[in-house]
Order: C-alpha cells, then structure tokens, then sequence
C-alpha cells in the first residue's frame, strides 16, 4: 500500500478547539491537565543540546521523547460465536489513534506508537481498519513521528512491541508477522503457535526482512511473585531470543505503563503480585539483577519507560497520558530511521515526572570516548584511568503534574563484562555495584545543565557504567505502594560499554 503523507512536515499549535474536533475527546482533553510544549526539540539555552563532537555522534541528534507502547480504540475484542470472529472496538482501551498522538504532543513527545492487543483474526483488523486510522493521524499530527506496529503475542511469552520501520509496505509487513507468528491470531486457536521455538522462528525471520522490525518486552515482571522470582517471562528467554536476533530484540521496559494506578487505588505498573520498585521492573530496580546480568555478558540490552496507555486515570484508569508521566528519550534526528536507530543501539536515558529532560554520560580514555550505547576502547598495556562525565538537565518549568521536581542524587554503577553465563537462567551480576553517589554538592551548574565528573581508577578489564537518578532520600528504591508516583521519580542512562584490548 502506498502513501505519501509527510514525515517531516511542521506546522503551528493545533488549538484547544481544534484538538477537541479532531479527537472528539472534550472532557478528556479538559482532564488532561496543562498544555506543554515540546521541550526536548528545542536548543539549550547554553547551545549545548547537541551531542558532544567527542562522543562520535552526529552533531544534528539531540534528545527526542517518546512512548512506543500505547493503546488506542483498537485494543479490542472478539466475539468469536461467529467465523470469522467480529472484532469490537473500544472494550480494553478508548481513544483514537489520533487523540494519542495530539495528547503525546501535549505532553513533548515527538515521536510515538500504537501497539494494541491482538487477538484471533486481528492481522486483518490491523490491515483493513486501524492502519487507515493511523494514516489520517500522521495526516493530521505531522509533528509527532507515529510509528505501526502492535503489542506482539509473543508465543511462551508476555507481550512485546513489535515495531515496523516506516516504508511503503509497513502494513504488508506487520500482517505477515502478525498472521504468521502472533499466538492468538489462529482461529481455530493453535496451540503449537505457543512455544519457545515458535518464538526464536520468529525473530530469525524478522533478523532476516529487508526492513528489520525491533522487538521490545513488556512489563517483564508483572506476572512474577516474588523478588528474583518470574512469570510468563523467564532469564533464558531473553538470553536466546537475543542471541537469534540481537539487533532486533534488544530490551525491555525499565518503567512500566499504568503508572496512575496508586491514583485509584490500585498497584503501580499493574503489579499485583510483587510491586514495583521506585515504578520500575525489578529486572531494572535491583541492582546486580537480571539487567546487570546480561550487560555483564557483553549483551547490547536496553531499557526504555511507557505510557501503556488505555484509560486515564481521571476517567476511572490506571494510565497517564502519553508522555505525561514516562518518557523515553532518543539521541536521534527526527526522522523515523534514526528513532529506529537511536532504540536500536541503545543511545536512550528514561525518566519519570519529567525528573530530566536531557541525561548524557561519558567515558572517555587516552583520547577516546563514548556516550550511552557506545563502546570506549582502552589499551590494556597498563592500568588506564576513565574519566566520567555525567551531564543533566531539569526542566525549565513545571512537570504535568505542577511540580518542578528536583534531583537529590544521582549514583554512577560499575559492573565487570565477563562473558557469557553458563546458567541461561542467571539474574544476578554479583559484581555491580554504586561506585559513587552524588549529592548537589558534588555536581557544578553550567548554564541550564549540571555536570559531575569522577575518575574510574586502574580499569584493567572489560566493564560497564550507567547511571540512575531520584527525587527520594531511597538509597536504594524501596518496594511500591500507594504513594503518589509524583512523589517517586527516578531516571536511568542506558550503559556505556569499556573494552580493554
């Protein structure tokens, strides 16, 4: 199928008359809160939003937010009393296609994705009705980038975002995979479609397209049931799906949607069973957990952080908008191919309540350096130094909920890269661990970005770094409750890798 609507095209703020003819969501857009505008697109005022010349990056990316795992009206069901079953919208998520993406520019999004529920026969509905739908949204939302693609079936699995790259044939693409590979399209339902092999066929194939798709986990731990304890979602599943496709499955969320739940009286991410820590997976929270596990075996993994919106929580939800709570920042241009690419590689930080705006960490070694996502190579002739530099920013006003929050600490983690695991099923990297904490005494302003620097002495063997950040007193983020998640922020770099050689 061929289009031809613009992915680059601008244009003036949209009214707040406008918004409510093109979305019909009256009341909601009322609920919503204040307009904010798109900060992440815009240049620092001390002119240092680019990437730095060192770091080997294109100096025309700069930080660009987003969300790829958000639900419209076609987050359905089926009544499958008839063949082939009757898809009926609106019965798990409500808004239209084009009501997400107006309310993810709202909130500073300048890219975004639908990623709704499938189901028996949904290949069809993805084809036939909601890709039209998102055709008229970019028409009308050409400011924010909207990707196709769906909340993938994944077979043995929980869900995962299946991400298509834009190009004429998107919708063909998205439809074969999902037809071919999605757990819950048969009908008659298959059970041979849900099994572990099902899932690493599936990934070889996409490795395999001309337009490669990325893959993305969901809520990793929502179905687990205790600390280190899992669910639909186990350590050995990630380590072979990587390995069959390590450039098209490449992480999971760090934060989790449904956000707003405390909000209503419910748990933080969805998660009833063990919480949430500081409204992140436990994969991500625990330090030396599952995420440092597999770093710890050179595995490019990345976390992102999502809406996982449905209905928001002043309509009786669990979910903020897009981007009005989590975000996830790429270093990218803003064209669909180099978002793609910035998640592809890791160049990504993720924070909640808008705790940051921008996040950029530095190693960097005789002569060399790199960012988050990169890799900075070292002689190993004698113990080198690496010198860190760790630069944030906070936002110029008031986040959506009408604070303007404040980091309190920021925590720089070493972990060794020792090679593959001979335990697929390993969640521990026993040695990772905070090197240094860092209060507002230790970081100097420089115009509207706070810097810190620390030197990593004697590194004589392959490593990592990343770096997290709160507005809390937690040393460590404590289990979640029903406390406000304004009140709980946190950000998280993605690593950056150091190779002795």
């Amino acid at each position: 199928m061929q289009h031809r609507d613009s992915e680059d095209a601008t244009g003036g703020q949209l009214s707040r008359r406008q918004l409510v003819r093109y979305a019909g969501v009256g009341a909601t857009l009322a609920a919503a809160g204040p307009f904010v505008g798109v900060e992440a697109a815009h240049a620092d005022p001390d002119g240092q939003d680019r990437a730095t010349a060192g770091s080997g990056r294109a100096d025309n990316r700069i930080w660009r937010a987003g969300d790829h795992h958000i639900h419209s009206e076609y987050s359905g069901d089926f009544d499958t009393s008839t063949n082939p079953p009757t898809f009926r919208k609106g019965a798990d998520a409500v808004y239209p296609i084009v009501t997400n993406a107006i309310m993810a520019k709202n909130f500073g999004l300048t890219w975004a994705m639908c990623t709704d529920h499938g189901g028996p026969t949904h290949s069809k509905v993805n084809l036939e009705q909601a890709y039209p739908d998102l055709l008229r949204s970019r028409r009308l939302v050409p400011e924010v980038l909207q990707f196709w693609g769906m909340e993938f079936d994944a077979p043995a699995m929980d869900h995962h975002t299946l991400m298509i790259p834009r190009h004429a044939d998107e919708a063909k693409q998205l439809f074969e995979l999902e037809s071919r590979f999605a757990k819950r399209d048969p009908f008659p339902a298959d059970p041979g479609r849900d099994t572990e092999a099902k899932m690493v066929e599936f990934l070889k194939v996409a490795r395999n397209m001309p337009h490669r798709p990325l893959v993305i986990a969901h809520h990793t731990s929502r179905s687990a049931t205790g600390l280190g304890v899992y669910g639909q979602d186990l350590p050995h599943e990630f380590r072979n799906g990587n390995d069959a496709a390590p450039d098209v499955y490449v992480g999971f969320e760090g934060a989790p949607g449904h956000q707003a739940g405390p909000l209503n009286g419910s748990a933080r991410g969805g998660y009833g069973n063990h919480p949430t820590y500081g409204g992140y997976d436990q994969a991500t929270a625990r330090v030396g957990g599952l995420w440092d596990a597999l770093l710890g075996e050179g595995r490019r993994w990345w976390i992102t952080a999502t809406s996982d919106s449905h209905v928001h929580w002043t309509r009786g939800g669990t979910d903020f908008w897009p981007g009005e709570y989590s975000k996830t920042y790429v270093l990218a241009r803003q064209e669909y191919s180099d978002i793609m690419d910035g998640l592809r590689h890791g160049r990504i930080f993720v924070t909640t309540g808008d705790l940051v705006t921008r996040l950029d960490v530095t190693a960097s070694s005789q002569g060399r350096s790199a960012g988050s996502g990169e890799t900075v190579t070292v002689s190993r002739r004698e113990r080198t130094d690496v010198e860190v530099e760790i630069r944030f920013r906070p936002p110029a006003g008031t986040n959506a909920n009408g604070d303007r929050p404040q980091v309190r600490r920021v925590d720089l983690i070493v972990g060794r890269v020792t090679g593959p695991s001979a335990d697929r099923d390993a969640d521990t990297n026993p040695t990772t661990t905070v090197v240094a904490r860092f209060g507002p005494r230790d970081w100097r302003q420089q115009g509207a970005q706070y810097v810190i620097r620390h030197t990593l002495r004697d590194v004589g063997a392959d490593s990592y770094l990343r770096v997290r950040g709160t507005s809390t007193d937690e040393a460590e983020p404590l289990a979640d409750g029903l406390e406000s998640p304004w009140s709980d922020l946190w950000f998280y770099s993605n690593p950056v890798f150091v190779r002795v050689r």
